[in-house]
């Protein structure tokens, strides 16, 4: 009857018949997804290999200083990227609360980078000198001290365990053989750097000609001797402050 609603379904065409057989033939269908994603994966990344450069390089960049690489590993260490992403997103919301959307080249020298996807805390990227050292050390003390609705867990046991740096030449040296742009001289005298950067007091000369003025000199913890906290201090210090994004300007080209 004209406008009834019947009561079985269409008959399958056989298009879908055919589409049957794969789907109750585990071993077809597992070779056939296989093909579908090898040829979807060549699509991607093969135009890569024609391309001079896939990362837009940005004035002021540069590869860790050795301790804010080591304060980095100590970083990906505790699992500070579960809860802190570092990619702040081009959506308005996410420019002005955390700043100038993240760029490729900021991450260049990271293995691996930290973007993230879920924040439990805020993003990182940049967090380098909007906050004194003496809040970063009271907050890994005690977050709550100084964010009462925290649920991060104290680490304060980052600024009693003293650490020397012996292997930090040989760290760079390895970053180093996947594309990190570190020089036989920065890896000489990494170790020296390692120690001059925590100590203002001290000759960091050298450190600053080898890394640049963005290469925060301080005694990150207060306290005498170089320990965990004092490295991951200088690493925060320092994320999101390299790029000058008040002369930025994007390559439209790109």
């Amino acid at each position: 009857m004209p406008g009834a609603i019947p009561n079985e379904l269409p008959h399958h065409t056989s298009f879908f018949d055919k589409h049957k057989f794969i789907e109750t033939n585990a071993t077809l269908l597992l070779i056939l997804s296989f093909l579908v994603v090898t040829i979807g994966g060549l699509v991607q990344i093969v135009p890569l290999f024609y391309l001079e450069g896939t990362i837009e390089e940005v004035e002021g960049m540069r590869p860790y200083t050795p301790l804010e690489l080591t304060g980095r590993d100590i970083y990906v260490r505790e699992g500070c990227y579960v809860c802190h992403s570092q990619m702040i997103r081009p959506m308005r919301d996410e420019v002005e609360r955390y700043g100038h959307y993240s760029l490729a080249a900021e991450s260049m020298y990271d293995h691996p980078f930290q973007w993230g996807s879920k924040r439990t805390g805020p993003d990182l990227a940049r967090v380098g000198g909007r906050y004194s050292d003496a809040w970063h050390l009271d907050h890994l003390r005690d977050p709550q001290s100084v964010v009462p609705e925290s649920v991060m867990p104290k680490y304060d046991y980052l600024e009693r365990t003293l650490i020397r740096g012996e292997h930090v030449d040989e760290l760079m040296a390895t970053h180093r053989m996947v594309g990190v742009p570190y020089t036989d001289e920065m890896i000489e005298n990494a170790r020296a750097d390692f120690r001059a950067q925590a100590d203002p007091e001290g000759d960091y000369d050298g450190l600053i000609e080898r890394y640049g003025e963005t290469a925060v000199v301080s005694n990150f913890d207060g306290a005498p001797g170089v320990t965990e906290a004092d490295a991951l201090i200088a690493y925060l210090q320092m994320l999101g402050t390299l790029v000058d994004f008040s002369t930025f300007t994007p390559d439209a080209s790109r």
